[in-house]
């Protein structure tokens, strides 16, 4: 028996892919085999098949760090042939055959059972992104902030971590500003719930160390300039939650926001976070996030249009969530 995947191969400095098939006694170790119905790409997916960062340990990968579907076979205790299931992260598209395939073998301590109202393609309309995004809103709640705060920043404003992020915001009664590059598409992100849009050049640049106290928290996925000016105009005892680097690694901030306005810095991670995380984070994405501004969000597409996509979320030109069917 064999079934599609795609397959990424390195020769020299450049990794192509292309669809092959693939036999199931090439899959990795795991206790539990799953018939995998979606993926999606993310914006570390598209950093994968790219090469642009070294995301993929070794060659030839299945890449894809999400995937859905349903259990075939399992040995590991809990989980059991029919359940639906979710990855996200972990060693997938880094040391471990990913999600851009209609089979995966993983370790059932990496799998997440699927809460009842959402079905196995709004898990991966979600994926990685608003998994984050929800990581994210649960940073600022642990820091204390409720909607009578005042505003959340979100930058990044029309990816698929930022899309969520303003819809999941809003839905709990925040006041949202979403930062963006791409002002024509303010519509859509007036939909899911921000209230006022700003142009992600008025953060971009370098700044002064502290300004004017604008917002009560802020969800970045942008790095560089942008957090670090983020952090500069962000009010008393506000919280911060960055996971990203869209505009670079570097963060040439200062530390007057953090000593004189007792700003909280919260990094999130979403590959290797502890299995309570994550279990919180799907149940109140299961609760908290608007399906209907969900679908607002999303794309379909097969298999072989998965690295067609991802280059173009590099370059910026994707709006909100992809989903990938891997059956397609």
């Amino acid at each position: 028996m064999t079934f599609k995947a795609l397959l990424a191969t390195k020769n020299g400095d450049t990794i192509s892919s292309q669809l092959v098939d693939f036999k199931e006694e090439q899959l990795m170790p795991g206790d539990v085999t799953v018939a995998v119905e979606y993926s999606t790409v993310n914006y570390k997916d598209a950093l994968a098949l790219s090469g642009r960062s070294p995301v993929i340990r070794q060659f030839p990968l299945i890449p894809g760090i999400d995937f859905a579907g349903i259990v075939e076979t399992s040995t590991y205790p809990g989980i059991e042939a029919g359940d639906r299931v979710l990855a996200n992260g972990w060693g997938l598209s880094q040391t471990h055959h990913g999600g851009f395939a209609q089979k995966a073998r993983v370790s059932g301590e990496w799998l997440v059972k699927i809460p009842a109202v959402l079905s196995t393609r709004d898990a991966m309309a979600i994926g990685t992104a608003g998994y984050t995004a929800m990581l994210s809103v649960l940073a600022l709640e642990h820091g204390g902030l409720t909607p009578s705060h005042g505003d959340i920043l979100v930058t990044g404003a029309n990816g698929g971590a930022g899309s969520v992020a303003i819809a999941l915001l809003s839905q709990l009664g925040y006041r949202v500003i979403a930062s963006t590059g791409r002002l024509e598409e303010a519509d859509y992100l007036r939909a899911l719930g921000a209230a006022e849009i700003i142009d992600r050049h008025t953060l971009s640049e370098p700044g002064a160390p502290m300004g004017k106290e604008r917002w009560a928290g802020a969800i970045d996925s942008v790095g560089s300039h942008t957090l670090a000016n983020v952090l500069a105009q962000t009010r008393y005892r506000g919280v911060v939650a960055a996971f990203g680097l869209a505009q670079g690694v570097d963060l040439l901030a200062s530390v007057l926001p953090f000593i004189l306005r007792n700003v909280t810095l919260a990094g999130i991670d979403s590959v290797q976070a502890p299995q309570p995380a994550r279990l919180q984070a799907w149940s109140r994405l299961a609760s908290d996030l608007d399906l209907g501004k969900l679908a607002r969000t999303t794309q379909m597409i097969g298999l072989a249009a998965v690295a067609e996509i991802a280059a173009k979320v590099l370059e910026g030109k994707v709006q909100g969530r992809t989903i990938v069917d891997v059956n397609a």
